[in-house]
């Protein structure tokens, strides 16, 4: 993801709306020497509007009518901040977010979409809101869970425009084919129906309301709205079981306090080329933005066309070139579709209907999905160029192993997690160091899986971290830049290292080809005995707290394979601390235990077993695995530290190298689980209260009795059921 250029610029995006998908496009298929590009997202899919009733009526799978930013922006070689922006610092040139320390820009694009219009008291508490959209198909997935749990449904869409319309249709489509008893479905609206629109187009529709039933309330404003009922403007009332709002959109609120010029709805004005007049580092598109002069629908059609004109601007804004005028044509064709699979086309006084043009839409509106979700496919030079970071970023055990031997036995030997440190009438230290180059391109959150991964070696030894060295590598870039960064990676790790009790008491930094960052981490003991990899005995159950795979999710996202919500899932898995559970199998007597990193589940647990004169058995459909991991397996798809990590298989006799499960077995862990022995008659205790405190643990095995001189491991998918309860030991301290 690193520039071949020094960074000399931050381009930020904020928002992955219609018009910033297609920039990124653009920037991915034609790149800007010496440009860092930068996506501030609140989502990870975003949805493109006009594909959204055909969701809603059944039409489209999520996948189908959402557009992938994780892929999207490693795509584009651009920098992911997964959070949401709530102003801006203009003076220092800085984006405030929600979760973020504050992140600079030399030239800044907004395209954030709009918000649901909260004037109307109770809106907010007690209807599902369309806008912003990137957020409404989770929130239709739930009313229709609710509708089948009730068996039936009333449901009132609040707006007449041509999103309440469509909707109102599709909606009556989708819940008429789930349920028993027909929907109930009002429409409610402060004006005439579609009053944008021709007399002939509205006919159209209201004959069409009357035919399936739906109710249409005109000219009757919602003034309130109640937990089950809307009261309108003559005190009527309309009960509803869920409802739907959607009225004209609102602006953010955070957009008052920028200082830039508003219009008179609140929306960043622009000039007529999508730059603020009063701040030239600083451009606006999509439902957010208001030409000057040219007012515009807020609509997707309008966001889509700006899009090319957009990236064409900021092309020329960083090139200190003219711009050009981007104001997009006042008229355009409206395909609204009736969520039969049938259109009604609407413009200036042109009015169409049929099955044809419901066609059209779906042919138009999937080429432009297209666009941004069958990207170029990766040059071959480049996949194997491109090698994993985090923890699959390490030397193959048996490379470390045989450098290590060259410096004499005492090298050789094995070692726990963290080197103990004995003092003379003092308790011993422990020490323990780590360090790799970047997995993620946000350096903040890279900070914090950094440390997070960092204290596991403490913790997997019943430890507690008092203090931390850094050492970081930035590549090339002008100071302010470089400094930013710097900030933002130690922002993160101080936060992770201060929540565990530990301090940051110094380090080391230095330009490199990429961002890199460790740490040498000192601890202590904990109020019970140091937990070692020696230790396992016969009988003891073998405990995993967190699931498998970041390595391959990692490496898949590289290459642009791993969908948004799989990638999410590995990135909160990395930052999941685990103090907790350190302290989970301590106080249930842990024999044994280490830190499941780069070397794999089976990697570390030889250690274990070699440490400790034993053999296992393990159940390979208990072993767990986050979302998307075998089907990436399945796919082909390893990580770079995958091939050194095969040896390990070798002490697993009859296991096809090439299966899912035996990649799973080695795939290099970042901020992984712990794995521990714990005895039998504490084990389900223990997965218990680790599952309470959050942790997708699992009980993977038995430890068996040694059969040889070097470890075995077997699956065996009855080990757990036939394994005889051990008494419950206590262990010594």
């Amino acid at each position: 993801m690193q520039p071949l250029a020094p960074v000399t610029r931050d381009l930020v995006l904020v928002g992955g709306g219609h018009a910033h998908v297609h920039v990124l496009k653009s920037f991915g298929m034609r790149r800007v020497a010496g440009v860092r590009l930068t996506l501030i997202a609140r989502d990870l899919e975003t949805p493109y509007s006009g594909m959204l009733p055909g969701y809603v009526a059944g039409h489209y799978r999520f996948a189908e009518c959402h557009i992938d930013l994780v892929r999207l922006a490693r795509f584009a070689g651009a920098r992911l901040i997964h959070d949401e922006a709530i102003g801006l610092d203009r003076a220092e040139r800085c984006v405030l977010c929600r979760g973020h320390p504050p992140i600079r820009y030399d030239l800044l694009s907004l395209d954030i979409g709009s918000t649901p219009h909260d004037a109307v008291p109770g809106a907010a508490e007690h209807t599902v809101p369309v806008k912003p959209i990137d957020r409404f198909a989770r929130r239709w997935e739930a009313l229709i869970e609710r509708a089948e749990q009730r068996g039936h449904v009333r449901l009132a869409v609040v707006g007449g425009g041509a999103g309440g319309v469509e909707l109102a249709l599709s909606a009556r489509h989708r819940l008429a084919g789930l349920l028993n008893d027909p929907p109930e479905i009002a429409l409610v609206t402060r004006e005439a129906l579609l009053p944008s629109h021709n007399a002939r187009v509205r006919r159209r529709f209201e004959r069409l309301f009357a035919a399936r039933g739906i109710r249409v309330v005109t000219g009757n404003p919602v003034v309130r709205v109640e937990p089950g009922r809307l009261v309108t403007a003559d005190a009527g009332e309309i009960a509803f079981d869920d409802a739907l709002w959607v009225t004209e959109a609102a602006a953010a609120g955070w957009l008052a306090g920028t200082g830039l010029p508003l219009d008179r709805g609140g929306f960043i004005a622009t000039d007529e080329t999508m730059r603020s007049p009063a701040d030239p580092n600083v451009f606006a598109a999509g439902d957010v933005a208001a030409i000057q002069g040219h007012p515009r629908e807020k609509s997707g059609v309008y966001a889509v066309r700006a899009g090319p004109k957009l990236a064409e601007n900021l092309r020329r804004a960083l090139a200190g070139r003219r711009l050009k005028r981007a104001v997009v044509q006042r008229r355009a064709l409206a395909l609204i579709g009736t969520g039969d699979r049938r259109a009604i086309a609407s413009r200036g006084a042109f009015a169409a209907d049929g099955r044809a043009l419901w066609r059209l839409k779906q042919w138009i509106d999937r080429r432009w999905m297209r666009k941004y979700a069958e990207l170029p496919a990766m040059a071959e030079s480049d996949d194997e160029a491109m090698r994993c970071g985090g923890c699959a970023a390490k030397v193959p055990a048996d490379v470390l192993g045989r450098a290590l031997a060259r410096l004499g036995p005492a090298q050789s030997e094995a070692r726990d997690d963290a080197a103990i440190v004995a003092l003379p009438g003092a308790p011993p230290l422990l020490q323990t160091v780590d360090f790799f180059r970047a997995l993620v391109g946000d350096p903040y959150l890279f900070g914090r899986i950094a440390a997070n991964h960092a204290l596991g070696d403490i913790y997997a030894m019943g430890g507690v971290p008092d203090t931390a060295l850094a050492i970081a590598t930035l590549p090339p870039a002008r100071p302010p830049i470089t400094e930013h960064d710097l900030f933002h990676l130690l922002k993160g790790a101080t936060e992770v290292l201060e929540a565990a009790g530990a301090v940051l008491v110094g380090g080391h930094s230095a330009e490199g080809a990429e961002l890199g960052l460790g740490f040498a981490v000192t601890g202590r003991a904990g109020a019970g005995r140091l937990l070692r990899k020696g230790g396992l005995a016969p009988g003891d159950r073998l405990i995993l707290t967190k699931p498998l795979g970041t390595g391959v999710i990692l490496a898949a996202e590289m290459r642009l394979l791993a969908p948004a919500g799989v990638v999410a899932g590995a990135i909160a898995a990395m930052q999941q601390s685990a103090a907790d559970a350190a302290a989970i199998l301590a106080a249930h007597d842990a024999t044994a235990c280490t830190d499941v990193t780069g070397f794999g589940l089976l990697g570390h647990l030889c250690e274990m077993l070699a440490a400790s004169g034993a053999d296992a058995r393990i159940d390979p459909g208990a072993i767990p695995a986050l979302d998307g991991a075998i089907a990436l397996f399945e796919q082909g798809v390893a990580s770079s530290l995958h091939a050194g990590n095969l040896a390990a298989l070798a002490a697993i006799a009859d296991i096809d190298a090439d299966s899912a499960l035996a990649k799973l077995l080695i795939d290099p862990q970042t901020a992984g689980g712990l794995l521990a022995g714990v005895p039998a008659a504490r084990a389900q205790s223990c997965l218990g209260e680790l599952r309470r405190h959050g942790y997708r643990a699992a009980e993977i095995g038995v430890v068996a009795a040694a059969g040889g001189s070097a470890p075995r491991v077997w699956l065996d998918r009855c080990c757990l059921a036939a394994a005889p309860l051990q008494p419950a030991r206590v262990a010594a301290t």
